[in-house]
């Protein structure tokens, strides 16, 4: 029988979340095609991209989301961050919406609240502790300032205060490896520098949850290290880190547990080496499967042409190919 953890164990717990977002099937190009996109009916499609997600994070826990691009993954992380709003709720508990970056009311002990979500202040998701979000490469910064403004910019949206930053403002600089270029305007950074220069600020925020989304995909493999190496001193502190990435073997790495999106449903939740094969196992299958059309729909084409019939399907399991030597 699986042990469900206790209330004050657990960081994240979201509860039959679900996100829509509606796409316009017209191009909108001015206000007024806005405005009066609004009141057609038909004029958009609906693109679910979670469905009917429920699943815990236990406080200290180092927990891996996976998944192909497209599956859901980002729009999670942007709904646990505060950026996007989820569906309104169907089922399950709702929880009152709080700020979870600091500097205001926080998910301390609060109860689950059994009611309709009402104008957006009622949500599936409960939050205990504060959040450093490091999503997507740009958000919290201005291109216009200096790295040394954007600093003192993106620690203060985490919640920082002036006296915090100015205490921590050295060491988040010489994490970064941007001391010759602190003063330069961030629109000359490259992208690895953004990068470093962001995810400094995050994890000298302190926060108790550290939401990373991709944080490896950009930079140099020194820099990945050192980025390593702070997510382990962030596990011994007792702190919560949730990573999105497609890195395999940082998953089966580094955490505990993980789960597998596919077209915003979870497909697999457990442990994270068990979750890794059955993203890899079922990026095989696709494969397989995607070879074996391509491969039919070519007989088709070439019957096409010499007027003869397609016969039985056959599925090439494995191709081998050897030199003359």
């Amino acid at each position: 029988m699986k042990k469900e953890m206790n209330n004050n164990e657990i960081a994240i717990k979201v509860d039959h979340v679900s996100k829509t977002f509606k796409i316009p099937h017209e191009k909108i190009t001015s206000v007024k095609g806005a405005v009066t996109g609004l009141f057609k009916s038909g004029g958009y499609e609906e693109f679910k991209a979670l469905d009917d997600v429920s699943f815990e994070v236990k406080k200290g826990e180092f927990f891996g989301i996976i998944g192909r691009n497209g599956s859901g993954k980002s729009t999670l992380l942007k709904i646990l961050a505060g950026i996007y709003q989820p569906d309104p709720i169907k089922k399950g508990k709702v929880y009152p919406v709080k700020s979870t970056s600091g500097g205001a009311e926080q998910f301390n002990g609060v109860n689950p609240v059994k009611s309709r979500l009402l104008s957006g202040h009622l949500t599936g998701v409960k939050i205990d502790g504060m959040i450093s979000p490091f999503l997507e490469l740009g958000i919290g910064f201005n291109p216009e300032l200096s790295g040394r403004d954007n600093v003192y910019l993106n620690a203060t949206v985490l919640g920082m205060t002036q006296k915090q930053i100015d205490k921590k403002f050295d060491d988040i600089v010489k994490f970064s490896e941007l001391e010759r270029f602190i003063d330069q305007k961030l629109k000359n950074y490259s992208s690895g520098m953004q990068v470093r220069l962001a995810f400094s600020v995050s994890i000298h925020a302190n926060r108790d949850i550290l939401l990373m989304d991709e944080v490896l995909a950009v930079g140099d493999t020194n820099f990945q290290s050192k980025c390593l190496e702070e997510f382990n001193k962030y596990r011994e502190m007792g702190r919560t880190v949730i990573i999105v990435t497609h890195d395999i073997a940082v998953v089966e790495r580094y955490c505990s547990r993980a789960m597998l999106l596919r077209n915003g449903k979870i497909v697999k939740l457990g442990k994270a080496n068990e979750v890794a094969n059955e993203y890899i196992q079922g990026n095989m299958e696709d494969e397989e499967n995607r070879a074996f059309e391509e491969s039919s729909q070519e007989k088709i084409v070439i019957a096409k042409v010499d007027g003869s019939k397609p016969k039985k399907k056959v599925k090439i399991n494995k191709v081998l190919i050897f030199d003359k030597d």
